[in-house]
């Protein structure tokens, strides 16, 4: 009898633990929002230089021109096209007017061209808030004014598309110093322009409707260590939600002062991996350190990067920084001609279907276009 229980007894103890297991008892772990890859906007507020002042550029700083020959549609066309990252230019403008008279138009009525729609009618310019443009003076037109009225915009667009896939403003502070003597030299950057730059997004924003550092972070003394040990949210938790991000790089230490691994800010820094902050990178050039976006990407940081080559390279079609890009793993591809606005020459950055697929670096097995769809 003991010979026959003993013959018998490792059959049992095999139906067991088919039956209770890690692989019958352990489900999947959720998908994180960093283990997808999105086509965003780059300037997404873009609305292009009109006809006259475009032809003074032409004949007085061609170079200049061919660079800003580009435009976007407002940004909640952009929104339903499936375009799920943002970019917008703000300039501080504490005092209100600081913007309201540039100088193309004068130049353009001198040079003896027509006049162009006027770019302000409404007088949105001559009141205090971040302005959003791109170069003063020279290419200062958006399809949103000012920065307040463009987060409305995605917010509405978030308020009636529950269930969305989360969506990445990159959010980049501009203070370039004057190019010509017709110039105005913006207000300087300083811990207080970001002090207001937060206040502006939570006058919009509620707690809930956004992710922030503070929620990535958890109990963690740092967001690197966070993101390196527990990762990003799931990305059901981030649907209908914004994530806003820091372009520059620079302007980092304004933004960290006071507040030591972003605690109680809005914002995720363009960080530099191994600081405190380091939860978002930017690697601009997939092509320069063709290992530099994939290792960042399998540690956990978010990574954004641009896919667009030069005029010329978009002249003629050439894709091998968009391929590279693509292939890269980086989490975030930005350029001026995402799905539905290809350039002349039938360049543009689309995935097989829409703007939004599985990362190809991570490669998660519960990753499907129905997992990431939207809800």
């Amino acid at each position: 009898m003991l010979k026959t229980c003993s013959r018998l007894f490792p059959v049992w103890l095999i139906l067991w633990e088919l039956a209770t297991g890690p692989a019958a008892a352990q489900p999947a772990a959720p998908l994180r929002l960093s283990e997808i890859q999105i086509i965003g906007s780059h300037n997404s507020y873009h609305a292009g230089i009109p006809a006259h002042e475009m032809e003074y550029l032409r004949k007085n700083a061609p170079s200049t021109a061919e660079a800003l020959d580009y435009r976007h549609p407002a940004l909640e066309v952009q929104l339903d096209a499936g375009v799920r990252q943002l970019e917008i230019d703000v300039y501080g403008d504490s005092k209100g007017g600081l913007f309201a008279n540039p100088a193309a138009p004068g130049l353009v009525s001198k040079a003896g061209l027509p006049e162009d729609p006027p770019f302000d009618p409404s007088g949105v310019m001559k009141k205090p808030g971040f302005k959003v443009l791109h170069v003063q003076d020279i290419d200062f037109r958006s399809n949103c004014q000012p920065f307040t009225a463009c987060l409305g915009i995605i917010r509405d667009w978030s308020k009636t598309h529950p269930g969305h896939l989360p969506i990445f403003v990159l959010v980049e502070n501009k203070d370039e110093r004057p190019r010509g003597e017709h110039m105005v030299t913006p207000e300087p950057l300083t811990a207080e322009t970001f002090d207001a730059l937060d206040a502006e997004i939570r006058s919009v924003f509620q707690p809930g409707e956004m992710i922030t550092p503070d929620d990535v972070r958890g109990k963690h003394r740092t967001l690197e260590k966070a993101v390196l040990t527990d990762g990003w949210p799931a990305l059901d938790r981030a649907r209908g939600k914004v994530i806003f991000l820091l372009d520059q790089r620079r302007v980092g230490p304004f933004y960290t002062k006071g507040h030591p691994s972003l605690e109680g800010r809005v914002l995720f820094t363009n960080a530099v991996a191994g600081t405190p902050d380091a939860a978002f990178t930017e690697v601009n050039n997939a092509q320069s350190d063709p290992g530099l976006i994939p290792g960042l990407v399998k540690k956990g940081y978010l990574v954004r990067t641009m896919t667009d080559p030069a005029p010329a390279g978009i002249r003629s079609g050439d894709t091998a920084k968009r391929d590279a890009a693509m292939a890269s793993g980086a989490q975030i591809l930005s350029t001026d001609y995402p799905y539905g606005e290809s350039a002349a020459s039938g360049y543009a950055v689309r995935f097989e279907r829409g703007n939004v697929r599985c990362n190809p670096v991570v490669k998660r097995a519960n990753c499907s276009a129905a997992a990431i769809g939207e809800r």
